[in-house]
């Protein structure tokens, strides 16, 4: 084997999980490493594809076309398909694996911003601008991308009925939203309860703020700005027979009154993002325990609570101490069905929570 067919073969099992249906097509080809790094994985394309308006599928354009994963499964909902990029091996690339794939898709290797001057308006644009500097370091500020769609702000309103922007989830939302004009929604998109993607949709129309938290298969709608009127706070955390923890997405996102207010739950305190109820609510986004016993940190409580259990899985949330730190007092291997929550109340008195995971068919 070639080295080159040796790379194609290693580029092609390292993303056998994340692009499931391109790695099985043995004619595809795939970039460089950091290109399949950068890329969007099936899963959260597929998201996007979601976002379409189903009566605005004429024409669609991805600015930033790349590896071309997204223009791929977003762009087979249009008539009409456009993908621009201004690397000239990645736009050899796509073109390649787009006339295997047997989609039908314009490729042109040519400068976004120049790209989207002259351009006829669209139904569609989708942009991904690149968040790394010069040299090679990420950047957590819009200005700092590449393109900078702050700067493109009035035109990419002018050329499309919709925008789709594509940003690193370490950005901060509100900032976000507080930067760019016309944005009606915000999607913070996880896999397997791992933040990847924030996106923004630019829209002409004046609309109110949509604020949507998605896991896998699972997304809520939030109210994107909590009651300032509604604070949950908790009785004594020995009279609640459940604990629920937020998704990844909903931790982003930050709004924990609504969520507390959504399902009916009480927070153990305002910085802990742990909440309580002696209902089983099989439908919170996030994961779900029973609570088996609440302790102190003092000793003779510690040995009476923790007694047969050897090995569990802890977690440390606005807590003086890091999760090994508190393993190594408590003396436990990690793992096993048990779980361990070590936090501070409102009262600020620091306890450790032991539970058991609920599984449903919304968390596993």
């Amino acid at each position: 084997m070639t080295d080159e067919g040796q790379r194609q073969a290693l580029a092609r099992e390292a993303v056998r999980k994340k692009l499931p249906e391109w790695s099985s097509v043995a004619e595809l080809r795939f970039p460089q490493h950091i290109s399949l790094e950068q890329c969007s994985s099936q899963q959260t394309a597929e998201y996007k594809a979601r976002l379409i308006n189903p009566s605005e599928t004429a024409s669609f354009v991805d600015l930033t076309g790349g590896f071309g994963v997204d223009c791929y499964y977003i762009g087979r909902h249009f008539s009409k398909a456009t993908y621009i990029e201004q690397n000239p091996d990645l736009c050899e690339t796509a073109r390649h694996n787009y006339a295997v794939l047997q989609y039908s898709c314009g490729v042109f290797c040519m400068n976004s911003e120049e790209y989207l001057k002259e351009m006829s308006p669209v139904s569609l644009i989708f942009i991904d601008p690149a968040r790394r500097d010069n040299n090679g370091r990420r950047t957590y500020a819009i200005e700092d991308c590449t393109p900078d769609v702050g700067r493109l702000n009035a035109l990419l309103l002018e050329k499309a009925s919709k925008t789709i922007i594509k940003l690193s989830p370490m950005f901060d939302w509100h900032k976000a939203v507080s930067d760019l004009k016309g944005v009606t929604e915000v999607h913070i998109v996880s896999v397997g309860n791992e933040c990847k993607e924030l996106l923004l949709v630019l829209e002409r129309e004046v609309k109110p703020l949509k604020l949507f938290c998605a896991n896998d298969d699972d997304r809520i709608e939030i109210c994107p700005i909590s009651s300032a009127d509604f604070a949950p706070t908790c009785a004594d955390i020995n009279d609640y027979k459940y604990m629920y923890e937020p998704n990844a997405s909903i931790m982003k996102a930050g709004c924990f009154n609504e969520i507390a207010r959504m399902y009916a739950l009480e927070a153990v305190s305002c910085n802990s993002h742990l909440f309580l109820s002696n209902r089983k609510t099989d439908d919170f986004p996030g994961r779900k325990f029973e609570i088996l016993a609440v302790s102190s940190l003092n000793k003779k409580e510690v040995k009476a609570k923790l007694s047969g259990i050897e090995k569990a899985n802890i977690t440390t949330r606005n807590f003086p101490m890091k999760a090994e730190e508190l393993r190594r007092r408590l003396k436990l291997g990690d793992g096993g069905d048990i779980y361990i929550f070590a936090t501070t109340t409102k009262e600020n008195k620091h306890i450790m929570l032991v539970c058991k995971k609920i599984f449903t068919n919304f968390a596993k």
